[in-house]
């Protein structure tokens, strides 16, 4: 694959990350007590203290990691709490699926996700699983070297 033809593909994935992060993390600024409530219909084994700072810091995490991707700055450190982030978000959701919950994810805050195929945790496992295999692809193309991490289109 030729070398403008991966800067197109790394932007693109760069921007699309990005962009999900900071819409996930609005959603849930917008709606704390919501998201709070939504942590505790995963019934995962956590104390609550645990999931109400989850529910304070986590939306912030997103936040700032969709705009490192979305502004290619601290990109390794970006790229590296999105993977981690994808992997809990997988876990929890396919841990979700797996026993039969039925709840919405709470990944965005929004209506569109309230009692819909987008908002469950199905969707959002096969949904966390793209976005963590794009993080993927990204954290080896910049470990590999093999081209710049394109800040702007070229």
């Amino acid at each position: 694959m030729n070398l403008k033809v991966k800067h197109g593909i790394t932007l693109v994935l760069r921007w699309l990350i990005g962009v999900v992060l900071i819409w996930a993390a609005l959603g849930k600024l917008a709606n704390a007590q919501d998201f709070l409530a939504n942590l505790y219909d995963y019934r995962i084994p956590l104390p609550g203290s645990f999931l109400r700072h989850v529910a304070v810091t986590l939306p912030w995490i997103e936040l700032l990691c969709g705009l490192a991707m979305l502004t290619g700055f601290w990109k390794e450190s970006a790229l590296a709490l999105v993977f981690l982030m994808m992997m809990f978000f997988l876990a929890a959701t396919g841990q979700a699926w797996i026993r039969g919950l039925e709840i919405n994810c709470g990944c965005f805050g929004t209506a569109l996700e309230k009692n819909t195929f987008l908002g469950s945790v199905e969707f959002a496992f096969f949904r966390n699983l793209a976005l963590l295999g794009m993080t993927g692809y990204l954290w080896v193309e910049i470990r590999r070297g093999s081209h710049s991490y394109p800040i702007v289109a070229r």
